[in-house]
């Protein structure tokens, strides 16, 4: 059987965090895989891709929330004579309202999407990852680190993250795989508007800027860094919640939610 030719395997690739990220990995060489619902942008970009003179991804168009989307994704890889050496797992969604009042289904879609699915992809290909000596970019958030009022269901999942990319990496390093969790703070992408989030929700200081955060995310990744959060602000808003009593941060945080944007 022919050996498989290794590619990095980009989820969330149509807009924002991930388009940055497909444009840093190509830029140093890799040969991508850009997966996301959206046809025309994932195609739209891997021509902007090669139009630079760099290898022109592949597509593979998969709805990540459904329950059979990473086989999907791995059979298509298979299909093509295709393997990962390395996966970023950039998808995911966030609602900005009360849980008790948004949609149930789309939050459960949430967790399928942010937690079930990243898990999957970054359990599903360790044997090429080893083979390769590649590794894992999980994307969470400065939000892994706090408590989220008025996005619970998000915060929760990306709390989810970390730890869950944290632990990898231990178990992982002794095979050659890196695993880095990437924590942006928020980032001007197509995710606040999906997420019902007015202009200015976020105070701009947090905001580095989804080209920076992609070079930092690749360069933490390349480095065997076992975190990467973007930006001063970013750090120092991770590390106060250490010092104060969690109920004192949750108060906090909930008179965030409801300041004006």
């Amino acid at each position: 059987m022919p050996a498989l030719k290794p590619v990095t395997l980009i989820t969330g690739a149509s807009a924002g965090i991930g388009v940055a990220l497909a444009y840093e990995f190509a830029a140093h060489g890799h040969e991508l895989v850009l997966v996301a619902r959206r046809t025309a942008q994932l195609e739209g970009l891997a021509d902007a891709i090669a139009a630079r003179g760099q290898i022109k991804p592949q597509v593979v168009t998969a709805d990540l929330i459904k329950a059979d989307a990473a086989a999907h994704v791995a059979d298509e890889l298979r299909s093509r004579g295709l393997e990962p050496n390395f996966v970023v797992n950039n998808a995911g969604f966030g609602l900005l309202g009360s849980a008790a009042e948004l949609d149930r289904d789309e939050q459960l879609a949430m967790i399928d999407l942010n937690a079930r699915t990243l898990t999957d992809l970054s359990l599903r290909f360790i044997e090429s990852l080893t083979r390769h000596r590649g590794g894992i970019l999980n994307v969470a958030s400065l939000a892994s680190f706090l408590p989220g009022p008025g996005l619970a269901v998000y915060y929760a999942t990306k709390a989810y993250v970390l730890p869950f990319s944290e632990a990898l990496h231990h178990e992982l390093k002794p095979k050659g795989v890196r695993v880095t969790a990437l924590c942006p703070g928020p980032v001007a992408t197509d995710f606040q508007a999906r997420a019902g989030m007015p202009a200015g929700y976020f105070p701009s200081i947090l905001d580095k800027g989804a080209p920076s955060v992609a070079i930092q995310g690749y360069n933490g990744l390349m480095k065997g860094k076992r975190v990467v959060i973007p930006g001063h602000a970013n750090r120092l808003a991770a590390f106060l919640p250490r010092l104060a009593p969690r109920g004192v941060v949750l108060a906090v945080m909930n008179r965030f939610r409801h300041r004006a944007p």
